[in-house]
């Protein structure tokens, strides 16, 4: 079956619906809580899942993916959720940019984003099980982000409140400022680096 963008049905409607609000682990790494609600940038978009995501708990997102594939994937989504009565609300609150992360982070003009989200390509892994369609497609188009120092460096240098670099459980941080403290899942955690605090 072919990959696409879909925020309507699948995967991103049952999250919609029943996948924990509020008190999902990567609405807690980002700062969502009562009355707090961040603008998020997140410099690593892919299909755009964890933006949406918090969207749709009421975060205004900005999405920048550097693979232009991927990006016309996530446009193509996008448009057909603006035509969804239910979802176009959400998708209103995603706002895609086009470019290199690190470019576009280092150039940004205007308000900076409270928030920037992280989730570079996980370091490649030999005898591990078979992992999603979606990433053994991308793998080969995008590979690893050996940037990923230099991202989290532009990332810091832009947000105003705090950066959330998503990684593998037992993976080591990206090289450079160590986070202050990390939120731990099955199979992945949250890093994060405050800067100042979130208030509502």
């Amino acid at each position: 079956t072919p990959v696409r963008v879909d925020f309507v049905e699948g995967g991103a409607a049952h999250r919609r619906l029943y996948g924990g609000g509020s008190g999902q682990m990567i609405a807690k790494a980002v700062g969502v809580a009562q009355g707090v609600r961040p603008r998020v940038l997140d410099a690593t978009a892919g299909l755009g899942k964890d933006a949406f995501v918090l969207a749709s708990l009421g975060c205004e997102m900005s999405l920048i993916e550097r693979q232009p594939l991927i990006g016309a994937l996530l446009e193509d989504g996008l448009a057909r959720g603006a035509e969804d009565f239910e979802v176009a609300p959400i998708v209103a609150r995603m706002r895609l940019l086009k470019g290199n992360s690190i470019e576009v982070m280092r150039d940004w003009e205007g308000e900076p984003p409270q928030v920037i989200y992280l989730d570079p390509m996980f370091p490649h892994r030999e005898k591990t099980a078979l992992v999603k369609k979606e990433m053994r497609l991308f793998r080969p188009l995008v590979g690893d982000d050996p940037d990923a120092p230099a991202l989290l460096a532009a990332a810091l240098a832009l947000a105003s409140h705090r950066v959330v670099v998503k990684r593998p459980r037992k993976a080591p941080c990206i090289e450079g400022v160590k986070p202050s403290h990390a939120l731990d899942g099955k199979s992945s955690r949250y890093d994060i680096y405050p800067k100042k605090a979130l208030k509502s």
